[in-house]
């Protein structure tokens, strides 16, 4: 069964999260070494279920595939899938999922005295300053990053 997409915007698509099935994976609890293979490798015994690892509220969790790159300078890049929690709150320096002026976008919360800032990870892009007159929805905040190499 494939995730249904809920939403697709220049900057973002939300597919919904499957977390009925199960997947159990191998898993190396020693870690992998990056230099010569370990003879251990061959008796793996031990797997992950990554629903159960990633995803801690399963009815409000959803993925997003980002599109573009505002954010890689905090290592996520265009194509990365994210792991959206919206049971959590919102706070100061957690990425999040923003539905502002009808677009979504993900960017870092930045919370001062008396004012909110949507901030990029990327120089090339501009922090967005919410205003009066901005309707800003903090729909989730991102929990896990998987990546495509």
């Amino acid at each position: 069964m494939q995730p249904l997409k809920l939403h697709t915007s220049k900057t973002l698509d939300i597919y919904s999260a499957l977390t009925e099935t199960e997947l159990e994976l191998p898993y190396v609890s020693e870690g992998i070494s990056a230099g010569f293979p370990s003879p251990a490798l061959d008796f793996v015994d031990i797997s992950i279920d990554l629903n159960r690892h990633l995803i801690k509220h399963p009815s409000a969790t959803f993925y997003g595939r980002v599109k573009g790159l505002s954010l890689k300078n905090a290592g996520i890049d265009d194509g990365d899938l994210l792991v959206i929690d919206r049971s959590l709150e919102p706070k100061n320096g957690k990425i999040a999922v923003c539905f502002i002026d009808g677009e979504f976008t993900a960017k870092r919360i930045k919370k001062t005295a008396n004012e909110l800032w949507l901030m990029p990870e990327n120089e090339a892009f501009q922090p967005i300053k919410i205003e009066e007159g901005n309707t800003l929805i903090i729909w989730g905040i991102v929990t896990h990053v998987i990546k495509s190499v």
